[in-house]
């Protein structure tokens, strides 16, 4: 498995942590804002477990700026099915032509 495969498995992984932490508790408006708090560190710890040896890897191959651009592309792609599925939102089309010009993006900092 290449540093670049490596790298983005783990920040997969890692936003998937992200995510919940910081938009899990949004369903679940009645808890006490400080549990939601406590609740979201400790998931988010979880986050950085993966998140510094994706970085590592990954800054064997690619820049920093092509790290943090890829990170931002998954991000994205996992906050759509987060959102739809845990929240229930739908992803209108004015956010799907914002996504794909941030996927562009991620076009242009990969093209060689």
């Amino acid at each position: 498995m290449s540093d670049t495969t490596k790298a983005f498995a783990l920040l997969l992984c890692s936003n998937l942590f992200m995510t919940v932490a910081w938009y899990g508790h949004l369903k679940f408006r009645s808890l006490p804002l400080w549990i939601a708090i406590a609740t979201s560190w400790g998931i988010a710890l979880f986050e950085y477990v993966l998140q510094v040896p994706a970085n590592r890897i990954g800054h064997r191959v690619l820049s920093a700026y092509q790290l943090k651009i890829m990170q931002e592309a998954i991000t994205l792609s996992v906050f759509v099915v987060f959102s739809w599925l845990w929240l229930g939102e739908k992803l209108t089309p004015r956010y799907a032509v914002s996504f794909a010009l941030l996927f562009a993006a991620v076009a242009v900092a990969f093209k060689k």
